[in-house]
């Protein structure tokens, strides 16, 4: 069986294969998860484009999400036969990183910081491992700011000579849709915050706020129900 036929997608339509910056049929995936990631690797898988996953998101918290979180995508990626590069989790440079800005809102400037942080990581490996583009799994998710995230991959890219961030919206074109249908067809597990430990402070306070149980990690899957 090739890597396509192990691929169980959306409803099989009529879309054009995908197109890398450049025609480089060889690029590096960061991702932040399985769900985000799912279709993204499915489609490059079916575009004949060869990437490798680089899974670096110290922003997770705490360890046992991180590891939940990383272990569902090696999953995958093992799946469809694709490279997985799991860096450091240097949680303590993080925190480091966007001290000051515990109580900014989701998509505020700690944000910003996060993502500049694990893209210039990415952009320095890409660079230091011969890759020509890379590209981010991170504005799948409706919750997120693409233009906000666009920047950050640009600017990191802008490091290098010859690297290019891919700025391809994921979500268009039935995307979005896609995403949870991978999800539900491959079982992932849903986390249901951002990944931060502020995110999931907010998170719970909120929970709370409305009546409902805080957060039980690694508990609630894709396809487990009907949501």
């Amino acid at each position: 069986m090739n890597k396509i036929d192990k691929i169980q997608a959306a409803p099989a339509i009529e879309r054009p294969k995908l197109t890398a910056p450049s025609g480089e049929t060889n690029i590096l995936l960061h991702s932040c998860c399985a769900p985000c990631a799912g279709d993204v690797m499915a489609e490059l898988t079916r575009s004949d484009i060869n990437y490798t996953i680089l899974f670096y998101n110290p922003n997770i918290h705490p360890l046992k999400e991180y590891e939940i979180r990383k272990d569902e995508n090696k999953r995958y990626a093992d799946k469809l036969g694709m490279p997985f590069v799991d860096l450091d989790y240097n949680k303590e440079d993080w925190f480091d990183k966007v001290e000051g800005y515990e109580h900014e809102p989701e998509r505020g400037y700690r944000c910003t910081l996060c993502f500049d942080m694990r893209f210039e990581r990415s952009a320095l490996f890409a660079a230091e491992n011969g890759f020509k583009v890379f590209a981010s799994s991170l504005g799948t998710s409706r919750w997120k700011n693409l233009e906000q995230i666009n920047d950050c991959g640009e600017r990191a890219a802008s490091r290098y000579d010859d690297l290019t961030y891919w700025n391809f919206n994921w979500r268009k074109k039935g995307g979005a849709n896609r995403m949870i249908d991978v999800s539900k067809q491959e079982k992932f597990y849903q986390q249901e915050y951002c990944g931060c430990a502020y995110s999931l402070r907010d998170t719970n306070q909120s929970r709370v706020e409305r009546g409902m149980d805080p957060i039980k990690l690694g508990v609630k899957f894709y396809g487990d129900d009907t949501d």
